[in-house]
């Protein structure tokens, strides 16, 4: 069951922008965080605990990914290290050919050795007993999957998996996942894994540490006051388009409505309106304002097991109450009445929005669209009757405990609007509260 798909708005001054075409090299940019939320990782590879947006951001500005992800979801040679892969029948064998216009800052090659290093680090961080852990381990068979990666001469890798494997899904997921380091500056203990891990993990969030100046991305950092500002300069060595501007300044914010009014002052040229601000961006009137969707969807997870509470796993496993209870959620009016229409309706994984070359326009059709009056009847058509206004069937009660978490932002507002029409056609929520524990 799939509730909307949540968007973000961003705000970026306009008033003094102008056209590719017209453009002039120079500035500064300065950019507002999301409130109380300041890069505090550098090196890319992010941990659980630190695995934010503004982290992936900063990771972009100052390493280069093996695969350039487009927005539509496909990969952008000419921006990606690997300008070429060829594959087996089975998906098990995967032939790296890095482009050899990529180098670091301090002007060495990005090899095939810093790709087979890098893996070295992933897979140790993707252990259970590693001192910190990958939060990518389990995308794309990292790392378990994954049965060897190897160097043939300094600009050929070979990933060998033991299982046959989707080579787009393995490209997406696991290749893409992979921006390289430099395994000369960073490779401080090669016969100790454990030492190397606690090693980056002392440094992660000091970006002023000398390892951080040797870079392949745009921009690499240049100054910082811990929950104050992060300053990034322009990579002069950069072997991509380089930068109009010179610089790019983060801001730590702390309150949406300070980064509302710096907005609209001009004071940073790029933030954050939450849904809640929504109704007031006319107020920015010197700003473009873009939808940013999340990376994800949000979504209604039954619980099939026997032993859920007030006997509702084998209930829920049945299709005709999932299609009831569907029907019973209002998506269209959440994504106006909570999210200010910006969102869109989904009936699976896949968002419509933004675009995806991977989307199928026939799933544009919503299989069961918002119609409490049918779910209902379609309860009482396999012999479910209203007992007290709940509906019951036998001795089982259509009953369940609604949970939300916490940390998706609206979600617990989203969960509680998303359920309103099941009580009136007889579904009785127990409990519907935040869940403390994952």
């Amino acid at each position: 069951m799939v509730a909307s798909l949540a968007g973000v708005i961003a705000g970026c001054r306009t008033h003094s922008a102008t056209t590719s075409a017209s453009a002039k090299y120079g500035g500064t940019a300065v950019i507002a965080t999301s409130p109380d939320l300041g890069p505090n990782w550098f090196f890319p590879m992010l941990p659980l605990q630190a695995d934010t947006d503004i982290n992936m951001q900063v990771e972009a500005l100052m390493y280069k990914p093996l695969l350039d992800i487009t927005p539509t979801d496909g990969i952008d040679w000419t921006k990606s290290l690997v300008s070429h892969i060829q594959t087996n029948a089975s998906g098990t064998r995967y032939v790296l050919t890095l482009n050899r216009k990529w180098h670091w800052s301090n002007g060495h090659h990005v090899t095939a050795q810093d790709v087979v290093f890098t893996w070295h680090i992933m897979d140790g961080a993707s252990q259970p007993t590693a001192p910190w852990g990958f939060a990518g381990a389990g995308f794309g068979g990292i790392p378990s999957r994954i049965e060897s990666v190897s160097a043939l001469g300094p600009y050929t890798v070979v990933f060998t998996l033991n299982k046959a494997s989707n080579q787009v899904w393995f490209e997406h997921n696991a290749l893409a996942q992979i921006s390289p380091i430099p395994q000369s500056i960073w490779n401080k203990y090669p016969h100790n894994l454990d030492r190397e891990l606690s090693y980056i993990e002392s440094v992660a969030n000091s970006p002023l540490n000398p390892d951080y100046q040797v870079v392949d991305g745009p921009f690499r950092p240049s100054a910082f006051v811990a929950d104050s500002h992060w300053t990034f300069v322009k990579n002069p060595r950069y072997d991509g388009h380089q930068a109009y501007l010179n610089k790019l300044v983060f801001q730590y914010e702390t309150q949406s409505t300070q980064e509302f009014t710096e907005l609209k002052t001009g004071v940073v040229n790029v933030g954050y309106v939450p849904t809640a601000l929504i109704s007031s961006k006319s107020l920015l009137t010197q700003d473009s304002i873009s939808q940013e969707y999340a990376f994800g969807f949000n979504f209604i997870h039954p619980n099939f097991s026997p032993q859920a509470p007030n006997g509702i796993g084998p209930v829920l496993n049945n299709l005709y109450v999932r299609q009831a209870l569907q029907e019973g959620i209002d998506q269209p009016g959440i994504v106006q009445s909570l999210y200010h229409g910006i969102g869109v309706t989904e009936n699976g994984p896949l968002a419509s929005q933004p675009p995806t070359i991977y989307y199928d326009p026939a799933l544009s059709r919503d299989g069961y669209p918002f119609d409490p009056k049918a779910g209902k009847q379609l309860l009482l058509n396999h012999g479910w009757r209203l007992v007290n206004g709940v509906m019951t069937k036998g001795k089982q009660r259509l009953e369940h405990n609604v949970r939300a978490f916490p940390f998706l932002g609206d979600s617990p507002e989203g969960v509680k609007r998303a359920v309103a029409s099941w009580p009136p056609y007889g579904v009785f929520l127990s409990s519907l509260g935040p869940r403390h524990s994952v």
